[in-house]
């Protein structure tokens, strides 16, 4: 059975390491901890220049926060696809929703028109729409290619169910891609449960800083901590060993 494995790569460093463990594609996102937001051209760019063997996707989300998206955001979102297409990447990675929690038609029929050429992945927007199935059949109808999941639950394992059903219903008519938490761990008990063949983990791993004056007193995030003397980096012994797990079924 052929499975599809899909790093979100917090850089163009961890785009290379989910190169060498083994990806089949990178979605690069900057603003990881508010889930994802768009990564800079400079990102865009090199990681397009590294990637040669891994499809390179990028997210189009202009803040963290919900997806309903001020006419202003939505200008930005469409330059920014046109950022990503002069940067010649395989694939995007955005959603949008109505104040109702449906899908917001309008906008996504725009997106689609400006990514033409590209795959779209519809991400985790998905999870937090009122109605997963009727979702799904509007992301179909508008050409989408894969829906990023957790099954409407914190991650993926706990969304089983969800994701379960929502496969079933798609009938191959679309990709269930199975997001959130996915590890060394659970990922073969997540596809032997669902039958999803595509899945999306980060495999990151903390780096220690080389820094070796460091000014503890002062924290960059302002009232919120951020560790200014370690970063999360994709490793690709991760990757690998995620992708050994899925493919040993």
């Amino acid at each position: 059975m052929k499975y599809q494995f899909e790093v979100c790569a917090n850089s163009a460093e961890s785009s290379l390491a989910a190169q060498t463990g083994g990806a089949t594609r990178v979605e690069l996102c900057a603003g990881i901890p508010e889930g994802g937001t768009t990564p800079s051209c400079g990102e865009m760019a090199t990681a397009r220049e590294l990637l040669t063997t891994t499809r390179l996707h990028v997210i189009i989300r202009p803040r963290g926060g919900d997806f309903l998206y001020s006419p202003l955001e939505q200008r930005i979102m469409l330059a920014d696809i046109e950022n990503a297409r002069r940067l010649k990447v395989d694939g995007l990675v955005f959603g949008c929703l109505n104040q109702a929690g449906d899908m917001d038609v309008p906008f996504l029929t725009q997106l689609m028109e400006a990514s033409q050429g590209m795959a779209v992945t519809f991400h985790r927007a998905f999870d937090m729409c009122r109605s997963p199935q009727e979702s799904l059949e509007q992301l179909i109808e508008l050409g989408v290619q894969r829906i990023l999941t957790s099954g409407g639950k914190p991650t993926a394992e706990q969304g089983i169910p969800l994701l379960k059903e929502l496969n079933q219903q798609a009938a191959g008519r679309i990709s269930i891609m199975a997001g959130s938490h996915v590890n060394e761990q659970n990922i073969a008990r997540i596809a032997s449960e669902t039958g999803i063949r595509e899945f999306h983990f980060s495999a990151r791993l903390s780096v220690e800083s080389n820094m070796r004056y460091r000014n503890k007193a002062v924290s960059m995030g302002g009232a919120v901590h951020v560790e200014e003397y370690s970063r999360m980096v994709t490793s690709a012994e991760r990757v690998k060993r995620i992708v050994s797990a899925a493919s040993a079924l």
